[in-house]
């Protein structure tokens, strides 16, 4: 725990960041289970909205875990961990006037509920994505193999599997992508 530190604010405010580079900054977090389309989501939103001419920058979960976070493991405290210095990685992108979109799988509602609220006590929009398909839909594509693993032993506390995962109740957005395409899903 750190001690004798003080925030330093730096000569520009948020607000006038914003004026001169002409953007607000915001977290769109998805979140769902694996193979759900978080990251292909999160991609093609990205690549359309830098099209668009906004400063975005995807946070995927398993790029950050070759980082950042290659010092946590999947129990469920290094899982909080893992969201607790990602939210504040989105804060800062956030508050720097980028659009930070996070994949991650985040299955804990608290874990969730925390990240909103550090976003929320700072002034920056927060938006929950649910990218949800059945069980037996991400089960179907697992491009990692992952599912498999799980089911047979070789992974330990796999999300859907052998650990849980709590949909959000009431998510920004709610998307379906056992329904819908990535075009439509997008938009």
């Amino acid at each position: 725990m750190s001690t004798n530190i003080t925030w330093h604010e730096g000569n520009i405010s948020r607000i006038e960041r914003e004026k001169l580079l002409g953007q607000k900054g915001l977290t769109i977090w998805f979140t769902g289970l694996s193979a759900s389309g978080k990251s292909t989501l999160a991609s093609a939103l990205e690549q359309q909205l830098l099209h668009l001419g906004s400063s975005c920058y995807r946070l995927d979960g398993d790029n950050i875990r070759f980082g950042l976070n290659k010092d946590l493991g999947f129990e469920q405290k290094d899982r909080e961990e893992n969201i607790r210095r990602i939210a504040e990685v989105a804060k800062l992108f956030a508050d720097s006037t980028t659009i930070a979109l996070t994949s991650f799988i985040s299955p804990y509602q608290s874990d969730r509920d925390a990240a909103r609220k550090l976003h929320e006590d700072s002034g920056i929009p927060f938006i929950e994505v649910y990218v949800d398909a059945p069980l037996e839909v991400v089960e179907q594509r697992d491009p990692k193999g992952l599912y498999k693993k799980a089911k047979m032993g070789e992974i330990k506390g796999f999300t859907g599997v052998s650990a849980p995962y709590e949909p959000p109740p009431s998510p920004e957005l709610h998307i379906r992508t056992d329904k819908l395409n990535l075009k439509e899903s997008v938009k």
